[in-house]
């Protein structure tokens, strides 16, 4: 094996796309496993290799980590993008936890059933635009710096900026009434480590197909 970090998950984005994010966001190269079959997965479980029976799994520095969270506090501080004492690391958690809260509903939205996916994206346009998209423009106006903490790029930078993208997919003119957003998002798009990974054939995953939802309905289901 490489000295890469090796990223084990499905071919598609789920709860590793954050990871693959932050690490291409630090300029780190990785290597992906795809599962496609329940037994790949099984044999995972019975090699002992999951510590929980759940994937994401990540193996770096001679670890084999999983839990996304864990996985992505581990990255950040390894690569600088995790503040430069507590109270800015605790800052970044907590816009990190309430941005992970809002991908959460993103994430399940393809697996909602066809009569649920009106009510449910309509759920997801109430809670970017009045709970936590007004949170990072208020921010970014108030201290007028081009990052969310500590005027330095962070985790914080890399996760808000997957969130717009993946709800502007779903709403296209979600950031209509957010100046500050619709400009941090034009500055972290031109940095060159995230400029490459929007680019065509970087690591980055499309929105979830049909195939990708029964791919992950056979492996865990």
């Amino acid at each position: 094996m490489s000295g890469k970090p090796r990223l084990t998950y499905c071919n598609g984005r789920g709860r590793m796309e954050p990871v693959r994010w932050l690490l291409a966001a630090a300029g780190v190269e990785f290597e992906e496993i795809f599962l496609e079959t329940k037994e790949q997965y099984q044999k995972l479980i019975n090699d002992g290799v999951l510590l929980f029976q759940q994937v994401p799994l990540v193996e770096i520095d001679g670890m084999k980590m999983v839990q996304t969270r864990a996985i992505l506090s581990y990255i950040a501080g390894k690569y600088n993008l995790y503040g430069k004492d507590l109270k800015e690391r605790a800052l970044i958690d907590m816009y990190v936890e309430g941005i992970a809260d809002l991908m959460q509903m993103i994430l399940m939205f393809p697996f909602s059933p066809p009569e649920a996916k009106e009510k449910n994206l309509d759920s997801i346009k109430e809670r970017a635009t009045n709970r936590y998209f007004p949170v990072f423009e208020k921010v970014l106006k108030q201290h007028g710096q081009d990052f969310l903490v500590g005027n330095k790029f962070s985790w914080a930078d890399v996760q808000l900026m997957e969130a717009i993208l993946a709800v502007e997919e779903k709403i296209p003119a979600v950031l209509s009434g957010f100046p500050q957003l619709q400009a941090f998002k034009v500055r972290m798009s031109n940095m060159p480590t995230i400029k490459k990974f929007l680019q065509p054939g970087s690591p980055r995953k499309p929105p979830p197909d049909e195939h990708y939802i029964e791919t992950v309905l056979k492996i865990f289901k």
